[in-house]
């Protein structure tokens, strides 16, 4: 896990993603759990007030989360990956790739820690898999270890787009 102070890279739409998080916390649920807050306290004695316990729970996490993006955004080297132009694979790179023993074709993005999604094809800059990518080209072969055994890829193409 990345400490505090490190910079991470992010996509611009990681960065936009996490923006319009923090724009809904600080302009939304922030107003409207300080209105939960205030009703709770006007049923009436807070020390056996079930709403006003979830009310300051939520807020903690509410609070939390901002204090979270911010940090975030603060330690973020935003990159924008369309102006990339590398010879080799570095973050934000699509990368299409064969599994050497079931010949399965896999492409992935290689993003910043918030915007990993496997499923839609997202991998962390962090990952096993992305780590030995990195400064590989085509035709270069990378071994990832996996709770599985070692699986091996070779890498076919990649593109910033």
């Amino acid at each position: 896990m990345a400490g505090q102070n490190d910079i991470l890279p992010m996509t611009v739409r990681g960065k936009a993603l996490l923006d319009a998080e923090l724009k809904k916390l600080l302009l939304e649920d922030r107003p409207s759990v300080i209105l939960a807050i205030e009703e709770a306290r006007a049923h009436g004695d807070i020390s056996e007030n079930a709403e006003y316990e979830a009310a300051k729970e939520r807020q903690g996490m509410i609070e939390g989360r901002i204090a979270e993006i911010q940090g975030k955004l603060a330690g973020a080297e935003v990159i924008d990956v369309a102006a990339i132009k590398a010879d080799r694979v570095v973050f934000g790179a699509h990368v299409t790739a064969v599994d050497t023993d079931t010949e399965e074709k896999v492409t992935y993005q290689i993003v910043g820690v918030d915007e990993a999604d496997v499923k839609k094809g997202m991998i962390s800059i962090l990952s096993p898999l992305a780590r030995a990518m990195i400064g590989k080209k085509v035709g270069d072969t990378v071994t990832v270890m996996s709770p599985k055994g070692d699986k091996e890829f070779e890498i076919l193409a990649f593109e910033y787009k």
